[in-house]
Protein backbone atom coordinates (compact mmCIF):
# COMPACT_ATOMS: atom_id res chain seq x y z
CA UNK A 1 0.00 0.00 0.00
CA UNK A 2 2.86 2.63 0.95
CA UNK A 3 4.09 1.98 -2.44
CA UNK A 4 1.15 2.74 -4.09
CA UNK A 5 0.79 6.58 -3.32
CA UNK A 6 4.06 7.67 -5.22
CA UNK A 7 3.42 5.68 -8.18
CA UNK A 8 -0.01 7.69 -7.69
CA UNK A 9 1.24 10.80 -7.21
CA UNK A 10 4.21 10.60 -9.87
CA UNK A 11 1.52 10.34 -12.74
CA UNK A 12 0.62 13.96 -12.29
CA UNK A 13 4.21 15.09 -13.73
CA UNK A 14 6.00 14.40 -16.60
CA UNK A 15 9.39 12.92 -16.97
CA UNK A 16 11.00 15.78 -17.64
CA UNK A 17 9.25 17.09 -14.47
CA UNK A 18 10.52 14.33 -12.49
CA UNK A 19 14.00 14.86 -12.80
CA UNK A 20 13.85 18.22 -12.51
CA UNK A 21 12.63 17.84 -8.88
CA UNK A 22 15.00 14.85 -8.53
CA UNK A 23 17.95 17.49 -8.92
CA UNK A 24 16.41 19.63 -6.74
CA UNK A 25 15.63 17.69 -3.77
CA UNK A 26 19.66 16.46 -4.11
CA UNK A 27 20.57 20.07 -3.71
CA UNK A 28 20.83 20.51 -7.51
CA UNK A 29 19.94 24.88 -7.19
CA UNK A 30 24.02 25.72 -6.09
CA UNK A 31 25.72 22.33 -6.90
CA UNK A 32 26.11 20.01 -9.82
CA UNK A 33 24.37 16.69 -9.38
CA UNK A 34 25.72 13.26 -10.52
CA UNK A 35 23.35 11.61 -13.12
CA UNK A 36 23.34 7.94 -11.07
CA UNK A 37 22.13 9.83 -7.76
CA UNK A 38 19.50 11.50 -10.01
CA UNK A 39 18.31 8.09 -11.11
CA UNK A 40 18.46 6.68 -7.77
CA UNK A 41 16.45 9.83 -6.86
CA UNK A 42 13.84 9.69 -9.51
CA UNK A 43 13.42 6.13 -8.60
CA UNK A 44 12.12 6.97 -5.64
CA UNK A 45 10.01 9.90 -6.50
CA UNK A 46 8.37 7.70 -8.90
CA UNK A 47 8.98 3.95 -8.86
CA UNK A 48 9.03 2.05 -12.11
CA UNK A 49 9.06 4.82 -14.06
CA UNK A 50 12.07 4.76 -15.22
CA UNK A 51 12.97 1.13 -14.91
CA UNK A 52 12.98 -1.84 -17.44
CA UNK A 53 10.01 -3.15 -18.68
CA UNK A 54 11.59 -6.47 -18.32
CA UNK A 55 13.93 -5.88 -15.22
CA UNK A 56 11.69 -3.88 -12.76
CA UNK A 57 14.08 -3.68 -10.21
CA UNK A 58 16.84 -2.30 -12.43
CA UNK A 59 16.63 1.45 -13.51
CA UNK A 60 17.01 2.42 -17.23
CA UNK A 61 20.16 4.72 -16.74
CA UNK A 62 19.81 6.08 -20.88
CA UNK A 63 15.84 6.42 -20.04
CA UNK A 64 17.16 9.46 -17.34
CA UNK A 65 19.49 10.41 -19.43
CA UNK A 66 17.43 11.18 -22.32
CA UNK A 67 15.22 13.25 -19.98
CA UNK A 68 17.88 14.97 -18.34
CA UNK A 69 19.02 16.26 -21.58
CA UNK A 70 15.04 17.49 -22.58
CA UNK A 71 14.81 19.54 -19.41
CA UNK A 72 17.50 21.64 -21.03
CA UNK A 73 15.50 22.13 -24.03
CA UNK A 74 14.13 25.60 -23.63
CA UNK A 75 10.50 24.44 -25.46
CA UNK A 76 10.50 21.98 -22.49
CA UNK A 77 10.48 24.10 -19.72
CA UNK A 78 14.24 25.16 -19.67
CA UNK A 79 14.68 23.84 -16.22
CA UNK A 80 18.25 22.19 -15.88
CA UNK A 81 21.85 23.30 -17.35
CA UNK A 82 25.08 21.26 -17.64
CA UNK A 83 25.99 17.66 -19.29
CA UNK A 84 26.36 14.18 -18.36
CA UNK A 85 30.53 14.69 -17.41
CA UNK A 86 30.11 17.68 -15.46
CA UNK A 87 26.35 17.12 -13.78
CA UNK A 88 22.96 19.18 -13.86
CA UNK A 89 22.73 22.61 -12.37
CA UNK A 90 19.04 23.79 -12.27
CA UNK A 91 18.11 27.07 -14.23
CA UNK A 92 16.15 29.93 -12.85
CA UNK A 93 13.20 28.34 -14.31
CA UNK A 94 13.90 24.93 -13.25
CA UNK A 95 14.58 26.44 -9.21
CA UNK A 96 11.38 28.06 -9.29
CA UNK A 97 9.37 25.26 -10.99
CA UNK A 98 10.53 22.86 -8.72
CA UNK A 99 10.24 25.07 -5.09
CA UNK A 100 6.61 25.28 -6.55
CA UNK A 101 5.80 21.74 -7.24
CA UNK A 102 7.90 19.83 -4.05
CA UNK A 103 5.01 20.62 -1.71
CA UNK A 104 2.90 18.69 -4.01
CA UNK A 105 4.96 15.47 -3.32
CA UNK A 106 2.88 14.60 0.09
CA UNK A 107 3.85 10.86 0.45
CA UNK A 108 7.20 11.62 -0.36
CA UNK A 109 10.36 12.57 1.65
CA UNK A 110 11.15 16.21 0.30
CA UNK A 111 13.63 17.12 2.91
CA UNK A 112 16.92 18.50 1.39
CA UNK A 113 20.24 17.28 2.46
CA UNK A 114 22.25 20.03 4.52
CA UNK A 115 24.49 22.79 3.22
CA UNK A 116 28.08 20.76 3.40
CA UNK A 117 31.45 22.53 5.29
CA UNK A 118 32.37 23.55 2.04
CA UNK A 119 29.19 25.05 0.37
CA UNK A 120 28.79 27.02 3.74
CA UNK A 121 32.00 28.35 3.41
CA UNK A 122 31.66 29.35 -0.33
CA UNK A 123 28.25 31.05 0.30
CA UNK A 124 29.43 33.30 3.29
CA UNK A 125 33.04 33.95 1.31
CA UNK A 126 30.95 35.15 -1.53
CA UNK A 127 28.22 37.07 -0.12
CA UNK A 128 30.73 39.30 1.62
CA UNK A 129 32.49 40.23 -1.59
CA UNK A 130 29.48 41.02 -2.96
CA UNK A 131 28.78 43.16 -0.46
CA UNK A 132 31.82 45.12 -0.62
CA UNK A 133 31.56 44.84 -4.22
CA UNK A 134 31.72 48.39 -6.38
CA UNK A 135 28.89 46.56 -8.27
CA UNK A 136 26.62 46.65 -5.36
CA UNK A 137 27.71 49.93 -3.92
CA UNK A 138 26.70 51.47 -7.01
CA UNK A 139 23.28 49.58 -7.13
CA UNK A 140 22.75 50.42 -3.52
CA UNK A 141 23.16 54.15 -3.92
CA UNK A 142 20.69 54.21 -6.89
CA UNK A 143 23.12 54.12 -9.72
CA UNK A 144 22.80 50.99 -11.55
CA UNK A 145 23.25 52.91 -14.74
CA UNK A 146 26.49 53.74 -13.61
CA UNK A 147 27.94 49.89 -13.25
CA UNK A 148 30.01 49.24 -16.07
CA UNK A 149 29.99 45.80 -17.87
CA UNK A 150 33.76 44.48 -16.25
CA UNK A 151 32.48 45.65 -12.67
CA UNK A 152 29.36 43.75 -13.22
CA UNK A 153 31.03 40.89 -14.21
CA UNK A 154 33.57 40.93 -11.50
CA UNK A 155 30.55 41.07 -9.41
CA UNK A 156 30.17 36.88 -10.74
CA UNK A 157 33.80 36.16 -11.21
CA UNK A 158 33.73 36.26 -15.00
CA UNK A 159 36.83 37.13 -16.56
CA UNK A 160 38.43 36.76 -20.41
CA UNK A 161 38.74 33.00 -18.94
CA UNK A 162 35.37 31.71 -18.49
CA UNK A 163 33.55 31.66 -22.05
CA UNK A 164 30.75 30.11 -23.26
CA UNK A 165 27.56 28.15 -21.29
CA UNK A 166 30.30 28.11 -18.38
CA UNK A 167 29.56 31.78 -17.74
CA UNK A 168 26.05 31.21 -17.59
CA UNK A 169 26.11 28.52 -14.79
CA UNK A 170 28.14 30.88 -13.20
CA UNK A 171 25.25 33.17 -13.10
CA UNK A 172 22.72 30.82 -12.25
CA UNK A 173 24.42 29.24 -9.13
CA UNK A 174 25.01 32.98 -8.02
CA UNK A 175 20.82 33.96 -8.49
CA UNK A 176 19.93 30.09 -7.26
CA UNK A 177 22.14 30.56 -4.15
CA UNK A 178 21.35 34.63 -3.14
CA UNK A 179 18.39 35.51 -5.70
CA UNK A 180 16.04 35.64 -2.33
CA UNK A 181 18.61 37.33 0.24
CA UNK A 182 17.20 40.44 1.10
CA UNK A 183 20.66 42.53 1.03
CA UNK A 184 21.90 41.07 -2.22
CA UNK A 185 18.66 39.75 -4.36
CA UNK A 186 17.70 42.42 -6.06
CA UNK A 187 21.19 43.87 -6.98
CA UNK A 188 22.32 40.13 -8.18
CA UNK A 189 18.89 39.91 -10.89
CA UNK A 190 20.19 43.75 -12.15
CA UNK A 191 23.19 42.39 -12.69
CA UNK A 192 22.83 39.10 -14.03
CA UNK A 193 20.39 40.75 -16.61
CA UNK A 194 23.35 43.05 -17.51
CA UNK A 195 26.01 40.56 -18.37
CA UNK A 196 23.14 38.29 -19.99
CA UNK A 197 22.20 41.20 -22.51
CA UNK A 198 25.63 41.74 -23.67
CA UNK A 199 26.57 38.00 -23.48
CA UNK A 200 23.34 37.92 -26.30
CA UNK A 201 24.69 40.68 -28.06
CA UNK A 202 28.63 38.51 -28.71
CA UNK A 203 26.47 35.47 -29.35
CA UNK A 204 24.36 38.04 -32.42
Amino acid sequence: MDQAKPREMSSSFSNIEIVTLAVYLLGGDISHQDTEDIAIKVNELAPGRFTWKKYQEQINIDNVRKRLSDAKNPKKGGYLAGSFNEGWLLTEEGLRFAKKQARELKDTDISRPPLNPKEISWQSREKKRMLASVAFERIKADKSDAVTLQEAETFFRLDEYVSGKARERKIIRFVNAFGDDPQLGNALKTLAKKVRENDKIRIG
